[in-house]
C-alpha cells in the first residue's frame, strides 16, 4: 500500500512538473503571435480543441475505446471553470505586464489551500498559513503598482484567473476522477467567444504559426498534465507547479522582448517566490521527517 502511494505521488510530481514547464511558454508564444485579444483567444483555443479531437480519435482507433472525457457533473463544473480561466488569463496578458500576470497567478496554490480547507476539510498546516500572509503582502505590492501604472484591470483578471483555476483543481481533487481531457475540451468556450468577436471583422494575427503551435501542442500537454495531477497530489501541491510559469515566463519574455519588470513588481514577486519556495522546502522536510519516524 505504502509503495503504491509513494509511486502515485512521484507520478503526480512528474506529470505536474512537465505541465508547469509547458505552461511557462504560453505567454511568450501569445506575445510572439502579435494579434488582437479576440483573434488570439479564439485561434489558440480552437487549435486546442481540434488537437484534442485528433488525440481522442487516435486513442479510439488504437484501443477500441473512448477515454474518459467529462466525468459527470464534477467534470462539467471543472470544465466551465477551466474555460473561464482561459478567458481571464488572456485578458490579463493583454492588459498588464507579463511579470504582473505570472506573479499574481502564483497566488493559485494559496487559493487552492483555502478552498481545500473550506470544502474538503483539508486543514492547512501552520507553515501554509504563514506563507499565505507573505504571499498576500507580495500580491498587494504588485497590485498597488498596477493601480499607479494603469494596469489594475489586468492585475484583477490575473487574480481572478488564479482563483478560478484553484477552484477547478480543487474539484478535480475532490472527485478523484480522470480530468485530463476536461480543460482541453473546455477550450470550446473561449474558442466560441473569441471567434464570435473576431470573425465579423476578420482574424488579426501577424504570426499565426506561434498561436497554432501554442494551442495545438503546448496547451494540450500543459493542461492534460496539470489536470491529471490532482489524482495523485493535493490541490496546493498541484498549484505550486504552476509556479514554474512564475519563474520562467518573465525570463523567456526578457530574453525575447527585452521587457524588464517594474521594481515594485520584482519586489512583490521576490516575496511571493521566496514564500512559496520556503513553504515547499518546509513541506518536503516535514514529510521526510514523518517517513523516518514511521
Amino acid at each position: 500500500m505504502f509503495p503504491t502511494a509513494l509511486s502515485d505521488h512521484r507520478n503526480g510530481l512528474l506529470l505536474t512538473a512537465i505541465g508547469g514547464l509547458a505552461l511557462s511558454m504560453d505567454i511568450p508564444l501569445v506575445r510572439l503571435g502579435d494579434g488582437d485579444i479576440w483573434s488570439v483567444l479564439g485561434t489558440r483555443s480552437a487549435a486546442t480543441v481540434l488537437a484534442t479531437l485528433v488525440i481522442l480519435g487516435a486513442i479510439r482507433v488504437a484501443s477500441g475505446n473512448w477515454p474518459v472525457l467529462v466525468p459527470g457533473r464534477a467534470g462539467l463544473l471543472a470544465g466551465l471553470l477551466y474555460g473561464l480561466s482561459s478567458h481571464t488569463f488572456v485578458l490579463a496578458i493583454f492588459n498588464t505586464t507579463t511579470a504582473n500576470v505570472v506573479f499574481i497567478v502564483a497566488f493559485n496554490p494559496m487559493f487552492g489551500a483555502l478552498l481545500s480547507w473550506s470544502f474538503l476539510k483539508e486543514k492547512p498546516q501552520a507553515a501554509t498559513l504563514i506563507a499565505m500572509l507573505f504571499m498576500i503582502f507580495g500580491v498587494g505590492l504588485i497590485v498597488h503598482e498596477g493601480l499607479s501604472s494603469g494596469h489594475f484591470f489586468g492585475d484583477a483578471m490575473a487574480l481572478l484567473s488564479a482563483l478560478i483555476l484553484a477552484a477547478a483543481i480543487t474539484i478535480g481533487r475532490a472527485s478523484r476522477r480522470e480530468m485530463g481531457f476536461v480543460p482541453l475540451l473546455a477550450a470550446i468556450l473561449p474558442a466560441a467567444l473569441g471567434l464570435a468577436q473576431a470573425l465579423p471583422s476578420g482574424l488579426s494575427i501577424a504570426h499565426p504559426g506561434w498561436i497554432l503551435f501554442n494551442g495545438a501542442i503546448v496547451m494540450p500537454v500543459a493542461f492534460w498534465c496539470l489536470a491529471t495531477g490532482p489524482r495523485y497530489l493535493s490541490a496546493p501541491e498541484v498549484g505550486m507547479f504552476y509556479l514554474l510559469e512564475t519563474v520562467l515566463a518573465p525570463i523567456w519574455v526578457w530574453l525575447i522582448f527585452s521587457e524588464t519588470p517594474a521594481t515594485m513588481t520584482l519586489v512583490g514577486g521576490g516575496i511571493l517566490t521566496s514564500a512559496i519556495a520556503g513553504h515547499c522546502s518546509w513541506m518536503v522536510w516535514g514529510r521526510s521527517i514523518r517517513r523516518l519516524a514511521e
